[in-house]
């Protein structure tokens, strides 16, 4: 069935004055309001960077025809209802490729992304269940964060103890991400307290929760959501005499809480290596930090990869306007782009559409980060 794809046929002038033929319209749907805010403007600046990037060089060619991109960016505030909305509201503008940026979200529009008309569904979220949906439509970037959850077990009993307080967030991914750690940590044979999570999307003063959990004497809390809020649950706990370990949700970055608390206060805590700690990503930070005026995440490094792995796999497929024919190109596209664009090491794109990359974790001690080994559960 022909599909309508979103394009000005008139001739568009790109930023590298090139003309283009075709312009290609790429979807987003993801929190721009409310506490997840920063969150998603950190995915999208990825996805932007990529497309200016891939504009000013004259876009691609796709069977003879130069195509540049833009993008079409909707707030769905972190709520799966409104992501579906947007999702359907891009759809019938024709657009093929949609980024969505939170597992609540993703879950909710991957049937949708199999329907007539279908669309690649670019997931940016760990949740295992992502892949385990089977969807032939989904290309999910990040890891999945059940390889996380015995490292980061077993690095805190060793150095705290065996009990746990639970502090995540309260949305679909936060409820999965709080199940899994508590029967990883029980599993190895520690005991965990009561569930005190919080909606970090809509709270504004932690401390009752953090005192609830504080009760319970645990030596080590699990935290986690948007990295902001992350940061003042860390500083509740520690302005009320919390001297224990955190384990952190892969969704905080220790780089943004360092911008909002002293970086003693995450002494203790494991969780996701810094991107800007990685040897490949200099000159994507010093790019980035130069338009966006502060330090890259993972959420703009992996969604700029893989605007530029989608952006490839068009070519590959000789289409801009047939997801399952470009979804087909992703493993190539991925082991074709150049390592300034790859930005951690990539050894390609998995039959399921998962984006196969290093990851690592690390712990904080006097301020620094120290690598921790992580043996592949799943990939």
């Amino acid at each position: 069935m022909k599909r309508r794809t979103l394009v000005s046929l008139a001739l568009t002038l790109t930023a590298s004055s090139a003309w283009a033929d075709k312009v290609v319209s790429i979807g987003y749907s993801g929190p721009l309001s409310g506490g997840a805010a920063f969150y998603g403007k950190d995915v999208q600046s990825g996805i932007e960077m990529a497309i200016n990037e891939i504009n000013r060089a004259g876009g691609i060619t796709v069977n003879g025809e130069k195509v540049t991109f833009r993008l079409v960016s909707l707030d769905d505030r972190y709520l799966p209802n409104e992501t579906a909305t947007n999702v359907r509201r891009l759809t019938s503008q024709g657009i093929d490729v949609i980024f969505v940026p939170h597992a609540g979200g993703i879950q909710a529009v991957q049937p949708l992304a199999v329907r007539d008309p279908d669309f690649l569904l670019v997931a940016y979220s760990s949740e295992p269940k992502i892949l385990e949906a089977k969807n032939p439509m989904t290309f999910m970037l990040p890891p999945r964060y059940d390889n996380y959850l015995r490292p980061f077990t077993q690095t805190q009993m060793r150095a705290f103890g065996k009990k746990l307080a639970l502090l995540g967030t309260t949305t679909a991914y936060g409820k999965q991400w709080t199940d899994a750690i508590t029967e990883e940590w029980k599993r190895q044979g520690g005991t965990v307290g009561a569930n005190n999570g919080v909606d970090y999307n809509t709270t504004v003063d932690y401390s009752s929760a953090v005192t609830k959990a504080l009760a319970e004497k645990p030596d080590v809390i699990f935290v986690g959501g948007p990295s902001q809020p992350t940061a003042q649950v860390i500083k509740a706990a520690r302005e009320q005499g919390f001297k224990g370990g955190f384990i952190v949700m892969d969704q905080a970055k220790f780089e943004q809480m360092e911008g909002i608390i002293p970086r003693a206060y995450l002494n203790g805590s494991v969780g996701v290596l810094p991107t800007i700690e990685y040897p490949g990503t200099q000159v994507f930070r010093n790019q980035y930090q130069r338009v966006y005026k502060k330090i890259p995440t993972s959420e703009a490094a992996l969604n700029y990869m893989g605007m530029n792995i989608v952006a490839k796999a068009m070519e590959l497929a000789g289409t801009t306007d047939d997801p399952r024919a470009i979804r087909a190109q992703l493993n190539a596209a991925a082991k074709a782009l150049p390592q300034s664009k790859t930005i951690y090491r990539l050894a390609g794109v998995t039959p399921d559409g998962h984006v196969d990359a290093e990851f690592v974790i690390a712990s904080v001690k006097d301020g620094k980060y120290t690598r921790l080994r992580v043996d592949k559960v799943y990939k």
